[in-house]
């Protein structure tokens, strides 16, 4: 169902911030009024508050931190409305155990409502390239949050240099973390440019316009140098 609550969290790298975005953009095309809540205020590097009139233009409320698009450690009161029953929201949530310590404030009306706590793992970085550290991970970033997460997000990649191979080792790993976990996989997450011959189940598949760039990648489409 897709009117609920939505919470994406996940390792610094992991591409939670993409995964975030493009679910957001998904449920707008799919009839939905989502609501994207920036949370993401420990480590805000790669900010979907940086997609906002991309959002906006294509159907998403985008809900900054306090003082607009500045990098502030508050949240804006608006996050309230996505706590709501019958609300389609997605929450960007700090990528470590810190960023996910803002869940805890609202961990109880959260427990009350229809949600999924979906956490983005990126087998290729150190940090999570085995299911017992991504595991470890996971489990800190409940602790954290208060809450159990619901599902895991298998976006293994490697920037503009993954194939889809890499994102099937990731399918890999991430069934091993799955079994060992008991959290089902809810999404094989890629660039969009892999989509045919992928090999995975069909349900499962998110490809994804990658919309977050680095600043030089930037630069680099708006002059063609």
């Amino acid at each position: 169902m897709e009117d609920h609550l939505h919470i994406i969290t996940g390792h610094y790298g992991s591409g939670k911030t993409e995964f975030a975005v493009n679910l957001a953009l998904s449920f707008a095309d799919a009839g939905l009024t989502p609501l994207l809540a920036d949370l993401d205020i420990v480590n805000p590097y790669f900010c979907s508050r940086e997609q906002k009139g991309r959002l906006t233009a294509r159907g998403v409320r985008v809900v900054l931190p306090c003082g607009g698009g500045a990098d502030v450690p508050a949240v804006n009161p608006e996050v309230s409305a996505l706590l709501e029953r019958g609300v389609c929201g997605v929450m960007d949530v700090g990528g470590d155990p810190a960023g996910a310590r803002v869940l805890g404030r609202f961990a109880q009306r959260i427990y009350g409502i229809e949600h999924e706590l979906l956490c983005v793992v990126n087998f290729s970085r150190p940090e999570t390239n085995t299911p017992e550290k991504a595991e470890d991970y996971l489990r800190q970033i409940e602790r954290s949050a208060r809450l159990s997460v619901t599902g895991l997000v298998n976006n293994t990649h490697l920037c503009g240099d993954t194939t889809r191979e890499d994102v099937r080792r990731g399918a890999r790993l991430a069934k091993a973390l799955s079994s060992a976990t008991g959290i089902p996989i809810q999404y094989h997450a890629f660039d969009a440019r892999l989509s045919s011959g992928m090999r995975l189940p069909q349900k499962t598949l998110f490809p994804m316009d990658i919309v977050m760039k680095k600043p030089w990648e930037t630069d680099i489409e708006q002059t063609g140098k």
